[in-house]
């Protein structure tokens, strides 16, 4: 048989020609070389061979480098045009392969389930590329909802510093009240060279707390006293309210930053460290992000009254859903508001660590739609990669709290020099390399006392130290 002949039989079965489509689908050049397009098909097979190499290199030499870019708007785009290009041009090379191998002569009704299994192919093919980019797209629209670029030097995105404070805020807007309360309040110290964080707690019942310098001092030069009524007693977690309520006190701040920018200023007065950014999130939203994620799992110390019919939530570790978990942080009842508050830190610390890769993506969108609704910030989207890089780092997994609560201080009459005064001992120690030990791993000594034996349990930390997360929510 000459070999136009091979050829022309080669080209006239119809399931060796599908069979050859799909093989080519998944190696490309496959159905070129069969038919003896030497060329085409090796050129394929290297355009494939290039495209996996770089698609590995990314997932892993070069994961950590990219994971930044994935936090600018402007790469999530090129990231989406490089999807849909990519996948163009696989489905172009399934169509190509078809026309190559495809039968002389087919007729009608082959013809028709040729075209439609190519097509279902493609469609099969296109479909991780379409869902990829869309999630890329939805990536996107929250970086540019939640976050506002401000033009920062992305060779130093610290500006200098060698920590960044973050007030991170949890309100609690109530149907029976006007405005919303800021009833959980954490600063996140994290040094921007190890990635290490000490969370300082603030209660939100903390009574006349001084305020920042002008108008706001002019008003309460003795600390917040609100107006004094029931409404308004004159705690800290009426601070944010108040702001907004009285534009007077910050002025030339527009509504909705009135309150955060109080805020930050009256617990930079009280830690006597500068507060940079904030993070508040609605704490209903919050059990929507729990329940995107699919739950989470905590240790309970002790039952919680749970609901308003009697119900309970059980001491044991258990996995929670958002509702349950709303309760867990935020319930009083047979505890106190210091429970509560540290029942807050394992949420977070629990939500923190759980929440890997697979989860947020098969929640993606859920997650996406109530960051936007519940959450607002004034991190600049040009910290965020900066940020993102912190958090690979070995340091980044060493967590410690300190709670400004009874025996500490009172919160009915505060001393806030002592307050000022642990923050900024709690700082220096944790800056502090020792003999012996390196700088990235000073941190994680400073709740333990000094010559204690390897391998001994770690006592409860003194009230004015720095307790270590991982080791009280277990």
């Amino acid at each position: 048989m000459s070999a136009r002949a091979l050829l022309h039989h080669r080209r006239r079965g119809l399931p060796s020609a599908l069979g050859l489509t799909c093989a080519s689908a998944l190696l490309w050049g496959v159905a070129h070389l069969y038919i003896g397009r030497t060329r085409a098909g090796v050129a394929l097979l290297a355009l494939q061979a290039a495209l996996i190499t770089m698609i590995l290199l990314a997932l892993t030499a070069l994961r950590l480098r990219l994971i930044p870019l994935a936090l600018r708007p402007e790469w999530l785009t090129v990231l989406v045009g490089a999807l849909v290009l990519i996948g163009a041009v696989w489905v172009a090379v399934v169509i190509l392969s078809y026309r190559a191998v495809r039968p002389a002569r087919p007729g009608t009704a082959a013809r028709v389930l040729a075209r439609g299994a190519v097509a279902a192919l493609c469609v099969v093919i296109m479909a991780p590329f379409a869902y990829t980019a869309r999630l890329a797209l939805v990536s996107r629209d929250v970086l540019i909802t939640l976050f506002a670029a401000d033009g920062a030097d992305d060779a130093d995105p610290w500006r200098g510093r060698s920590r960044v404070n973050i007030l991170l805020v949890g309100a609690d807007a109530a149907r029976n009240r006007p405005g919303a309360r800021t009833d959980s309040m954490t600063v996140a110290s994290i040094d921007t060279r190890t990635g290490r964080t000490i969370l300082f707690g603030l209660p939100r019942n903390l009574e006349r707390v001084p305020m920042p310098a002008g108008p706001a001092r002019q008003r309460f030069p003795f600390g917040f006293t609100g107006d004094g009524t029931a409404r308004t007693p004159g705690l800290l977690n009426e601070v944010y309210q108040w702001a907004e309520d009285h534009p007077e006190i910050v002025p030339g701040v527009p509504d909705g930053r009135r309150g955060p920018t109080l805020l930050k200023r009256t617990v930079s007065e009280i830690l006597g460290i500068p507060v940079d950014h904030y993070a508040m999130v609605d704490m209903h939203g919050f059990a929507e992000l729990i329940d995107a994620i699919g739950g989470v799992t905590v240790t309970i110390k002790s039952d919680i009254p749970y609901g308003r019919q009697g119900d309970i939530l059980p001491a044991g570790t258990r996995r929670l859903s958002g509702k349950e978990a709303l309760w867990y942080g935020r319930s009083r009842s047979d505890s106190s508001d210091y429970v509560r508050m540290a029942r807050q830190k394992c949420l977070l610390y629990a939500v923190a660590r759980q929440a890997d890769a697979g989860l947020v993506l098969r929640g993606f969108e859920r997650i996406a739609d109530a960051a936007k609704r519940y959450v607002s910030t004034d991190i600049p989207r040009d910290m965020l990669p900066a940020l993102a890089e912190l958090a690979t780092r070995p340091g980044a997994a060493d967590l410690k709290s300190l709670q400004f609560v009874p025996p500490l201080i009172t919160p009915s009459d505060p001393d806030w020099y002592l307050i000022r005064r642990t923050v900024a001992q709690t700082l220096a120690a944790a800056d502090r390399p020792r003999p012996g030990r390196s700088a990235a791993s000073s941190a994680s000594a400073t709740s333990a006392p000094s010559g204690a034996p390897a391998g001994a349990p770690e006592p409860s930390p003194a009230p004015d130290r720095p307790a270590d997360l991982a080791a009280l929510c277990s």
